[in-house]
Formats: C-alpha cells, structure tokens, sequence
C-alpha cells in the first residue's frame, strides 16, 4: 500500500524588538547566564507585567505579509505547565483569540499552505546539559515570540523544505526577526501523521520538537515517515506523542506524550487588559510594509529582464535586492549590476550569514557610477571588472583608482604591439593554436589583458591575435 504524508508546522519566531514583551530587559543575543533577566522575566511573586506595543504591531506585520485576517478585539491567556525553563510555572500566550488567522503561503507548485492562526507570546528559558547536571539561563525567558500555526495541508518534504524557507524569507523582508535559526530565533515543531494514499482521513499525529534546521527538518520528517509507515503496516498502532530528533543517528526518539489543549488549563492572563487594535492601526500598518520578496521577485523578471535564477539570488536577501535597486537607477541594463554583484561582490560572501549582513565597502552609488561609465563607452568591461577588485578592498570609487587615461583605451599601435608580446612570451600557446587548438588562444589574449591592466579591449585583442597569427 502507497501512503501519504500529512505535516503541519508551529514555527515560533523571535520578534526583533530591543526589550521583551512584558519588561524592559534586552533582547540581544547571547550575554553571561541569567544577566539579561529581572524579577518580571523570573516571575517572582508580585510583579506585574506590562505588554510591549511593538510586539503587537511586528505581530499585526506578520499577519498581514501572510495574507491573514488581522482581529480587533485579541487577549492573552496564561498555559499551565510546570517545567524549569519556566519559572511561573505558566507561559502568557494566547489561546482562542490570538491576533491573527485565516492566512496562508503559497509554494511555487500553486499550492497554499493554509495558516490557523498567529499568536504572541513569551520565550522560556534554555536548560543546558553538562556532564550530568542541569543548569538553567533565564536569558531568553520573556523574548517576545509569535507562534505561526499551519494547518496539515503539507504534503511532502520538499514543500516542508519551501514553506519554512518562504517563512523565514517574509519575516527578514518585513524587518520582524533575523530569523536566524542557528540562534535559536526561528524554531519549529513538526506535526507528522501518515495515511493511506487517497484517504481523507487524517492518522495518529506526532511531533518532532525544536527543530532549528532546514536541513535537519527534512532529515527528521524523512526518518519520521518511514518509522510510522513500518509501524502501520507491521499491524501496530501510531502513539500520539512529543518526539525529539537526534543529529547523530538521524532518528526520533519519545519525550513525553503529546498534550492536548485542555492539558495546560488554560485561561485568561488577568494581570493583561484586553488588546484592541483598531482597523485604522492595521492599514497603516499594511501600507508601511515593504514589498514582499515574491512580488518583488516577479517584477525582476517581468520588468527588468532578470533570468529567473539571477531575480532569485538577488530577491532571497533583503540588503542585496535594496543594494541592486539603488544601484540601477538611471542605468540602462540592470543585467549589468545583476551580473557584478552575483558574480565578483557574491565571491566574496563565504556564506548565508554574510550575504545577509552584506557589509561590503563599495557602496551602491559607486556601482552604479561604474555603470554608468560602462554604458556611456568611457570604460570597457574588462577594466570595469579589474577596478571593482581595487574597490571592494578599499571603499574608493571608480574616479579615485581609474586616470582620465586610463579609461580612454588604447591606440591600435599600442594594441599591436601588446599582441606581440603576448605572442612572444607565450610560444607554447602559439604552438598549439596554430596546431588546431582553439582554447590556446584564450592563454595568450590573457597575457594581453593582464599586460594593458585591463585597457585592452578583448574582442579587438582577439581579433589582432587571429591576425597575427594567421
């Protein structure tokens, strides 16, 4: 029998705000243990908490740039459960009236991944394991969340793979969180069920806690399907259960039974007043919101003539695309600020993290006067290229590294006699050229290149070469 898979995805994610959600103390990452902490995060018998404004609205944003209904009228509500990272003993969430539902994401394939809901609420702490004790650092407890609830419309690990990548892609775009999931800042809990292919039935659901890798998503919801098909048709029944996931061995191990909503008790925080968000607040928050990465993505191609692949690259980091926009205004081509920032500027980016920051010295009016020179004839590719090296290691503009000589080229006389001395120093490559191999001719116009520094023309090189050595 052919089985199907059904997953659905809580995906919390840190809200960028600079304190947390009930008190004044920093979110910033990292910092000795227990530092960045106050009797309010600790929840230490008569404090009171206070909601952070932002939070709502960074919220509201994520809502909106998910195609949610935003509500008017939300409250928090108090989890009960008693666990160490948690020191009250209970988590302020939201339960049945959260700020945001009805949403959804839609993949490349066409379909939408239906979202329930979105909700606000506080982080707990991190326990650390070390040689058999336990320690506990309240540092992240009260870093204000927003939790992303999917409905189980996922079908395969490929489109598990797109949807948290979309997510996290949206919430960088909109300036809500870094979603940095190696810090812990997006993490999502996997729902996993198995059915028979064309049953509508949905099975006995786990679910893998804590996930804070794409790549060890799909490992885990891999391993997961398989495990719960064996059970299946082995004549055993799925355990309804929480399960964590083990890098080393690639499996899924139990934690504890899965909870249901009634197992948290909840009810309505009564130290919060209710939330009430005008429709007035929600426009003017939707107009602020920039545009989204796949409108944006779209319009590349449509518009400026971008390949596919190139509007993707360029797109899926925030800081590149604003780069890249600046960079083309009033150019002609904007292939040509495409071509150089995905091809000498990315070289320079040793990974996701660096594209992201992209802090690089060579601003986008810089590029962009490079360009311009290009377009207008003062200035061949070749030394253009040559030059954004010099510019990206030192932060000067082009005029700064570039004589007025310079980029006035060479005369045929100096052209000619800079092929011969290619042809002289390179007698081997002659050899070969004139013994039918094309290639060797690329050898010898690099000597040429490299000895005008880039004011050669290369095509009008080539050509004196093929003259020379007919």
């Amino acid at each position: 029998m052919n089985y199907e898979l059904v997953s659905g995805f809580e995906t919390h994610v840190e809200l960028s705000t600079k304190t947390k959600i009930f008190c004044g103390c920093t979110t910033q990452f990292g910092g000795d243990p227990n530092t960045h902490c106050c009797p309010i995060c600790i929840g230490l018998p008569g404090t009171l908490p206070k909601l952070n404004e932002q939070v709502v609205h960074y919220a509201i944003m994520a809502g909106l740039a998910t195609n949610c209904e935003i509500a008017n009228v939300a409250k928090m509500d108090r989890k009960n459960y008693c666990y160490p990272d948690l020191p009250k003993a209970y988590q302020i969430s939201q339960f049945d009236m959260p700020l945001c539902k009805n949403g959804y994401v839609e993949l490349s394939n066409g379909r939408k991944i239906r979202i329930l809901r979105i909700h606000i609420e506080e982080d707990a702490g991190k326990l650390i394991h070390q040689q058999g004790n336990t320690y506990i650092d309240y540092n992240r407890g009260g870093v204000p969340l927003i939790e992303i609830v999917s409905e189980p419309d996922i079908r395969t690990v490929e489109e598990a793979k797109e949807y948290v990548e979309k997510l996290q892609l949206i919430m960088r775009y909109i300036g809500v969180s870094d979603c940095k999931m190696q810090e812990g800042s997006m993490r999502c809990d996997v729902n996993i069920s198995v059915r028979p292919k064309g049953s509508e039935e949905l099975g006995t659901r786990t679910e893998i806690k804590n996930m804070n890798s794409i790549t060890f998503i799909a490992k885990a919801m891999e391993y997961e399907f398989e495990r719960q098909v064996s059970v299946v048709e082995s004549g055993g029944k799925v355990v309804q259960e929480t399960l964590r996931y083990d890098e080393a061995s690639d499996t899924t191990s139990s934690m504890r039974g899965k909870e249901d909503a009634h197992d948290y008790r909840y009810f309505r925080e009564p130290d919060l007043v209710t939330i009430n968000v005008l429709d007035s607040l929600i426009e003017e928050i939707r107009e602020s919101l920039p545009e989204l990465p796949f409108v944006k993505l779209q319009r590349y191609i449509d518009e400026l003539g971008i390949p596919e692949t190139d509007a993707q690259l360029l797109t899926k980091y925030r800081k590149i695309a604003e780069y890249f926009e600046d960079s083309i205004k009033g150019t002609q081509n904007p292939r040509t600020a495409a071509n150089f920032i995905l091809g000498q500027i990315f070289k320079r980016l040793e990974n996701e993290s660096a594209k992201e920051e992209f802090d690089i010295k060579t601003t986008a009016d810089q590029l962009r006067e490079m360009i311009l020179l290009i377009e207008s004839g003062k200035v061949k590719m070749n030394l253009a290229k040559s030059t954004l090296e010099k510019m990206l290691d030192t932060g000067k503009a082009f005029g700064e590294l570039v004589s007025e000589s310079d980029m006035a080229g060479l005369s045929d006389e100096a052209l000619i006699e800079l092929c011969k001395q290619a042809v002289s120093e390179n007698p081997n490559a002659v050899a070969d050229y004139k013994a039918g191999k094309e290639k060797a001719l690329k050898s010898i116009l690099g000597t040429v290149m490299k000895n005008s520094r880039g004011k050669a023309d290369a095509n009008m090189a080539e050509a004196k070469l093929k003259e020379l050595l007919s």
